[in-house]
């Protein structure tokens, strides 16, 4: 469709929407004014991250697009949160699941609505869409789903390979003071004020329901579509960026899926692709139209004829906290993983890492790693908010063990996720591992390919762990992230191991030495190649967010070593700045403050701590919302500490603090 050929559209921004228990959802919503003649199919994002003034910056960038070519998009408030009634419980519970169902069929029986639906988010949306595909709702014909898991215990923002991950208190911690703001009194009228004195009653501080389920139970198994996949009908279209958190979804979905499934996986972190960064972007827009039109409106869009996998391939490049842009080709395949092949490269006593295989003695090398090793591994995901990307890891090699290559004779294109088997024992019955594949460059410079971590209490399977024996050597093996990245001919590959890895894991209870007796890594390689082997359009957009800055958003990360007392802490304050929407006049901002702090020899020193500011006023209205917590842990417990202010003006209107622990399993 040309630009002579775009609709005329009408944006909504309060399209009520009532749940079967009463509860009212707002929506915002953009499709053509004909469309009561003419109906579209419709085109559903449900979030909690406030349509008014959260994700509006994005959702200005994407859905008129799509409405401009004949579709209804709908971006919902999920009960809890922004204007919407109701309280949220938990992220991906029945209700929201429920509610996001009634809503697809809601949508389908809409006289401005051909009865096709469609469903798209990133992160939290990107879940949901999956989640609800699997409940196959009869309108659901096609999803979108952006930086998401398939399965929420082993790849969330909670465990990974069974260890803590520190994002489920930082998250946590987020989504508290997200879920106190309140509701904008020109959307819900005079009521805003109870609405929001409910919310604040009645929201929980979530990572306390997360600790308490520590290992893969029925809990998490609801909602991780892993379970199976076969439930998914509706096709899907996967994207993910290997900057992000959710880089292994993408490969799970196109291997099991058997519905119609197309992947892609660029640079990017966590962000859509028509607005990413590192660069190159694609035309997101234009290739979610083509899958949109093919599958909502029966179009021939050739989709089902695009390549199964396409990926981003990286060069190899110096490590930085931050990159604009990644030197690379895109690349595809038809049959993943099928033109990969794994080449196998031993750990020798010598700390040389080869891919000649031999018979060996153990190797009897022990790893005992101070508990601020991990200081340069950046972000757990990386959302674009300054120096958020692993670091130079040679200060973290040198507080590992590690095994390196001899200078690479050939360039290796490593496209898949390296796997590594491991005959280990430990002085403690808990303990985890952390393994990077680290690509050295000549002058000894280490850029972090991918890594994986592990909880060795779980060495059985994650249903439960399973205490160790001291000294009793075990065999091990777990799979690394997936990339696509090169390594230069005439540089090096190495694998690094150590004993803990903070501030992106939650520390053992004990210091823990590790020996390792044997080790092994299966690295993916592909063909090389030289060029591009797909090609997308460049990106095209609607008008940004029309604001009036009021504060400029500033980024600042730390790492501050307190020479008197070994304490190492690492300060984030991330500045949102402030707006005001020159259509509606609401003024929003917020301030995010976190400190991770530990000290080397203890891991019962461990302690994260979050401060958030938020605000919103309009003239005289004004609202604002203080939030903080706090995790510290001793060998049997998590202790937890939260806090809540709200304030209408200067008025402190309501107040509540949560104290509380949890008892530790295995970790």
């Amino acid at each position: 469709m040309s630009n002579n050929e775009l609709l005329e559209i009408i944006e909504i921004p309060d399209m009520p929407i009532t749940m079967s228990d009463g509860c009212r959802l707002s929506a915002r919503a953009w499709m053509p004014v004909d469309a009561e003649s003419a109906p579209v199919p419709a085109i559903l994002e449900f979030l909690p991250y406030r349509k008014r003034d959260g994700t509006t910056a994005r959702d200005c960038l994407t859905h008129p697009y799509f409405a401009k070519r004949g579709y209804a998009c709908i971006r919902v408030d999920m009960r809890g949160n922004g204007d919407s009634e109701g309280i949220m419980l938990d992220e991906y519970s029945k209700q929201e699941l429920d509610d996001a169902e009634f809503t697809v069929n809601w949508l389908a029986a809409q006289t401005w609505c051909s009865g096709a639906v469609g469903m798209m988010g990133i992160s939290w949306g990107g879940f949901n869409s999956l989640q609800v595909a699997a409940r196959a709702p009869d309108p659901l014909k096609a999803i979108i789903t952006l930086c998401s898991s398939v399965d929420r215990y082993a790849e969330d923002i909670h465990y990974k390979g069974g260890c803590l991950l520190n994002e489920n208190f930082g998250w946590g911690s987020t989504m508290w003071s997200y879920s106190s703001r309140a509701p904008d009194p020109e959307i819900v009228g005079e009521n805003w004020k109870q609405i929001w004195i409910q919310r604040l009653k009645d929201e929980p501080f979530l990572p306390l329901k997360w600790l308490a389920h520590q290992n893969r139970d029925s809990y998490w198994k609801h909602g991780s579509v892993c379970e199976n996949y076969k439930a998914i009908k509706a096709a899907t279209l996967a994207i993910g960026g290997w900057g992000d958190a959710y880089k292994n979804a993408v490969s799970s979905l196109v291997q099991n899926l058997s519905c119609p499934v197309k992947g892609i996986v660029g640079p990017w972190v966590h962000k859509y692709p028509h607005f990413a960064v590192p660069e190159p972007r694609i035309g997101f827009l234009q290739e979610a139209l083509r899958w949109w039109d093919h599958w909502l409106k029966g179009l021939d869009r050739s989709v089902e004829n695009d390549a199964e996998y396409k990926a981003y391939l990286m060069d190899g490049v110096r490590p930085q906290t931050w990159y604009n842009h990644r030197e690379g080709h895109w690349i595809i395949e038809n049959d993943w993983p099928e033109n990969i092949a794994n080449s196998t490269w031993q750990f020798q006593a010598d700390g040389v890492l080869s891919n000649l295989i031999e018979e060996q003695s153990a190797l009897g090398i022990k790893v005992s790693s101070p508990q601020d090793c991990g200081i340069e591994s950046g972000e757990y995901c990386a959302i674009w908010l300054g120096a958020e990307m692993p670091g130079d890891q040679q200060i973290d090699d040198a507080k590992s063990v590690y095994f390196t290559s001899p200078v690479l004779s050939e360039k290796l294109d490593i496209v898949g996720a390296p796997n590594i088997q491991l005959s280990i024992s430990s002085d403690k019955p808990v303990a985890q591992i952390a393994v990077r594949l680290n690509h050295i460059h000549p002058d000894g410079a280490s850029t972090r390919i991918t890594y994986g971590v592990f909880n060795l209490a779980h060495r059985n399977g994650f249903d439960m762990a399973t205490p160790l024996s001291p000294g009793e050597v075990f065999d091990v093996d777990f799979s690394m992230d997936q990339i696509a990245y090169r390594v230069p001919a005439g540089h090096k590959i190495r694998v690094s191991i150590s004993s803990s890895y903070w501030p992106l894991i939650w520390p053992s209870p004990e210091a823990t030495c590790l020996t390792i007796e044997s080790g092994l890594i299966d690295v993916p390689l592909r063909p090389s190649g030289t060029s591009d082997e797909c090609h997308f359009p460049s990106p095209e957009t609607e008008l940004p967010w029309q604001t009036e800055l009021i504060r400029p958003a500033s980024n600042s990360r730390k790492a501050i070593k307190d020479m008197k007392t070994g304490i190492t802490k690492i300060e984030i304050v991330d500045d949102f700045g402030s707006v005001r929407d020159l259509h509606h006049g609401l003024v929003s901002g917020s301030i995010a403050r976190e400190w991770w702090s530990i000290h080397p020899d203890d891991p019962l020193s461990a302690e994260a701590a979050t401060h958030w500011s938020t605000e919103n006023s309009r003239g005289e209205w004004s609202v604002r919302t203080e939030t903080y917590a706090k995790m510290t842990s001793d060998k049997e417990k998590f202790f937890l500490e939260a806090r809540l202010e709200a304030y209408e003006g200067d008025k402190l209107v309501f107040e509540k603090e949560i104290i509380d622990s949890v008892p530790r399993d295995n970790r």
